[in-house]
């Protein structure tokens, strides 16, 4: 049914806008006028393909005025994870001679810690800087581990976290990382299209994203490589997007990720408050329906501090991933990363690093969609869907 305007099929409460949000609207209208438009190779000369590639050259400038950032700094990848490989393994293999040693935040999304461990086997070598019980990193923590290790190639510190909504001092530790010639890689996934972004007051030397995650189509991610710094291909090399990004463009998908970002851009600074209300209130009512909660990540209404869409929080003697069927059976979506799983048994590498409940995790997630309604309806059944949970494991009135 139409919500807030749009006519898209929702459960009755979605609220796992943060995993992937519906397509917007102006998004919608614009990739599909570039499917009639943009199909063709935006690397002929022919009339066709000079019209599909004055749409991409077009959606890059968009894209890059949103950041802040120069046009040819702006490559499209097929995902946020295959842009935050390019960007760490791309600079890693470009300052090879400056040293071996990638620094990390213990909090990175997989996408990042898992190129950091393809560079460690071959060869090279991760430090990994930890967090407060908040998710946040000390950027004193940063400084100390670059002057330990001068042959540093490429840190990565993410602009916000994925599990809890910690927003990291990225341009504090992009200061101490420049006075010492070590690019910073920020991953703004979960920050770009819902606050302010800005490269330049950021100061970081690379930036990735992701468009399903701010109302752009999936297959489309952002990697921002700022001129100046090195970086080469860490895979075969190919003429396509400054020669940094393999394979046809997709240009249609581009053309609806510029659109989806340049609108949501006018959106944030009004919607942000509503989506905190919202946001606070489930932070206030959880201990109050729930026993044995614990609320993850720093919450409030600062964008500075917190996002203000995400509230995280855990359940004593419950699974998460039990607790999420039973509110999917309620019609209600959440997300759920941090519980140990059949197929892993691996807890939430956030959650262990926070020093937090591992069992019971809940990420609720509010969009441009979200309603009061929804809040409503999550309060409404989540205490009796961990009763029903803690029932059958046999956890009841510990």
């Amino acid at each position: 049914m139409p919500r807030n305007g749009r006519s898209v099929t929702l459960v009755p409460a979605y609220l796992d806008h943060a995993s992937t949000t519906p397509l917007h609207p102006v998004a919608r209208e614009a990739l599909l006028a570039a499917m009639d438009d943009g199909w063709a190779d935006p690397a002929r000369l022919h009339r066709e393909g000079r019209r599909a590639r004055m749409l991409l050259d077009a959606a890059r400038e968009t894209v890059a005025g949103v950041l802040g950032a120069r046009a040819p700094e702006i490559s499209f990848t097929a995902s946020g994870t295959a842009a935050a490989h390019l960007a760490l393994l791309g600079t890693a293999a470009a300052r090879r001679r400056a040293g071996g040693v990638v620094v990390v935040s213990a909090v990175e999304h997989s996408s990042v810690l898992h190129a950091a461990q393809r560079h460690e086997g071959a060869g090279g070598e991760v430090v990994t800087i930890g967090v407060d019980r908040l998710g946040r990193v000390d950027p004193a923590a940063f400084t100390a581990a670059l002057d330990a290790r001068p042959d540093t190639a490429v840190a990565a510190l993410q602009h916000a976290n994925h599990e809890v909504g910690t927003v990291q001092p990225v341009a504090e530790v992009a200061q101490a990382l420049r006075a010492r010639g070590v690019p910073l890689l920020t991953d703004a996934a979960m920050t770009l299209g819902r606050i302010r972004v800005d490269l330049p007051e950021l100061g970081a030397d690379l930036l990735t994203a992701s468009a399903h995650k701010f109302g752009g189509p999936p297959g489309v991610g952002l990697l921002v490589v700022r001129t100046g710094t090195r970086w080469a291909a860490p895979g075969p090399a190919d003429e396509r997007e400054y020669g940094r990004v393999p394979g046809f463009p997709n240009v249609p998908a581009v053309v609806a990720t510029a659109a989806a970002l340049a609108v949501r851009a006018t959106e944030i600074d009004a919607e942000a408050p509503r989506l905190a209300s919202y946001a606070n209130r489930l932070r206030e009512r959880l201990p109050e329906l729930v026993e044995d909660v614990e609320l993850l990540g720093p919450g409030g209404t600062d964008p500075t501090v917190a996002l203000p869409h995400v509230v995280a929080f855990s359940c004593l003697y419950v699974a998460g991933e039990a607790l999420l069927a039973e509110l999917d059976q309620a019609g209600i979506a959440v997300s759920s990363g941090s519980s140990c799983t059949a197929d892993t048994l691996t807890p939430s590498h956030v959650l262990v690093a926070m020093g937090a409940l591992t069992h019971g995790n809940l990420r609720v997630s509010f969009g441009r969609e979200s309603t009061e309604a929804d809040v409503d309806a999550l309060l409404a059944a989540l205490p009796a869907a961990v009763r029903a949970v803690r029932e059958r494991a046999g956890a009841a009135g510990l």
